[in-house]
């Protein structure tokens, strides 16, 4: 059984555009470097930050090509839903490699638009024209980990 129903239904919304701008952080991550979604993140309403694994250092034309690609994303005002499905309709792209094992049968999936698709059980604003612009304030590289941290403005 699938349900769709708009991201916006679920907990406290104060962290919501900074959780859902997380995704597409993660899904440009993916798009532009063949990472994973980021290994470690903190996510908070004023400020964040990720940490992705990479073979080599972003040159800074990349840095702010992350930035450019997030924001022409969330321009699009994609739609956000969360659909829950059994574990056996998880849908094609989602990576359920980093739920814990104790997770329950039916599975909480987030979907930006056509964008982005994982199982998240964050808070999530309901279309992306709700977050705001996206702005990389600084990068560090170190040991093959790359950290970005961002905020919204």
């Amino acid at each position: 059984m699938e349900i769709n129903q708009p991201a916006a239904k679920f907990q406290d919304m104060s962290i919501a555009p900074m959780h859902t701008t997380e995704h597409l952080l993660n899904q440009t991550m993916i798009r532009m470097f063949g990472c994973e979604r980021s290994r470690n993140a903190h996510i908070e309403r004023k400020k964040s930050k990720c940490d992705y694994t990479l073979p080599c250092e972003p040159t800074a034309e990349q840095i702010a090509e992350i930035e450019d690609r997030v924001n022409e994303v969330i321009r699009q005002n994609l739609p956000v839903c969360i659909e829950f499905v059994s574990r056996e309709n998880v849908p094609a792209g989602v990576d359920l490699g980093k739920l814990p094992t104790d997770a329950s049968e039916t599975l909480r999936i987030v979907r930006i638009g056509d964008y982005d698709i994982c199982a998240c059980i964050g808070a999530h604003v309901s279309n992306t024209s709700e977050i705001g612009t996206f702005k990389i304030i600084s990068h560090s590289w170190e040991n093959g980990t790359l950290r970005l941290r961002f905020k919204l403005v």
